[in-house]
């Protein structure tokens, strides 16, 4: 799959690439490393992630693989599983999976079943993405 960086995400909606590094996908990110903060702190894996839709955090988790014997609570699962949750719908089209490290096949399936829009992951903002 091809990467692209922050400079080349012109699919996604101008308000998200808006005032960089301030903008939207900046501050889910640095969301996204609190919450694999706290999922050390807590003795699990290093890992979070959120799911923007346009400047708003509508979902969000640290891993939880260890501290909830799920082989599946990863972040990025969590944090879609919030979403649609907070959202009262599983469809997330229109919102970007914003993880702290690239997303793994089974959180990629994930979104790619919300219809997650988009996939950013790491410090420089790489452009993962539509889910496949």
């Amino acid at each position: 799959m091809r990467r692209r960086h922050l400079a080349a995400l012109s699919l996604l909606a101008p308000s998200l690439l808006a005032a960089q590094p301030t903008g939207a996908l900046q501050r889910a990110m640095n969301r996204a490393r609190e919450l694999r903060d706290e999922a050390r702190r807590a003795g699990d894996q290093p890992y979070g992630a959120v799911v923007l839709r346009g400047e708003s955090i509508v979902g969000e988790a640290p891993s939880r693989v260890v501290t909830a014997n799920d082989p599946t609570a990863h972040a990025e699962m969590e944090a879609l599983r919030d979403a649609a949750r907070r959202l009262g719908n599983r469809d997330l089209s229109g919102c970007v999976l914003v993880s702290t490290a690239r997303p793994c096949h089974m959180c990629e399936g994930a979104a790619g079943w919300a219809r997650i829009e988009r996939m950013v992951h790491g410090d420089a903002l790489t452009d993962a993405g539509r889910p496949s």
